[in-house]
């Protein structure tokens, strides 16, 4: 795990265009944070990790806390190589996620992803990470696609 560095941009942009499931405008809008993280040092909104093997950017993760909460954490972003799917790194940067974030004596991880089918597998990985469904919003993104907000509570609670 590393810090994000300039010459990630590009090998980041072409991972959320080959999931397949996130559309222009989320593309993005998740470029646009990534630029707002190297680009504004001063910045405490977002942080990011980039997993890496052989030399080759193989996902990343964006989190932050909550504004206004005490030891509340979004994770923004998560994703990996779809090449990759099934080989760890996506879990790989979630724990180390919340490895730090328990460090920093975070009480919880919220996260939100979609109801749409093309999330069912995303879900399975929340669930499978320990993750609890806390929240659903019908029809949040657009007509029958529900926000479902997903939550891991740390034992630091």
């Amino acid at each position: 795990m590393r810090e994000l560095v300039p010459t990630d941009i590009e090998p980041l942009q072409r991972i959320l265009t080959s999931c397949g499931v996130f559309s222009v405008a989320e593309i993005d809008c998740a470029l646009e944070l990534l630029d707002t993280v190297l680009n504004n040092p001063q910045q405490e909104d977002y942080e990011v990790l980039i997993s890496e093997a052989d030399g080759q950017v193989t996902g990343y993760a964006m989190f932050g806390p909550v504004p206004l909460t005490s030891g509340s954490y979004d994770l923004y972003w998560i994703a990996t190589a779809p090449h990759l799917h099934g080989q760890g790194i996506g879990r790989t940067l979630l724990t180390e996620v919340e490895d730090r974030l328990q460090a920093r004596g975070a009480r919880m991880l919220c996260l939100e992803t979609s109801s749409q089918d093309s999330y069912v597998k995303t879900r399975a990985f929340y669930l499978r990470a320990g993750y609890q469904e806390e929240a659903r919003i019908k029809d949040f993104y657009r007509p029958q696609d529900d926000r479902i907000t997903y939550v891991k509570r740390f034992t630091s609670c």
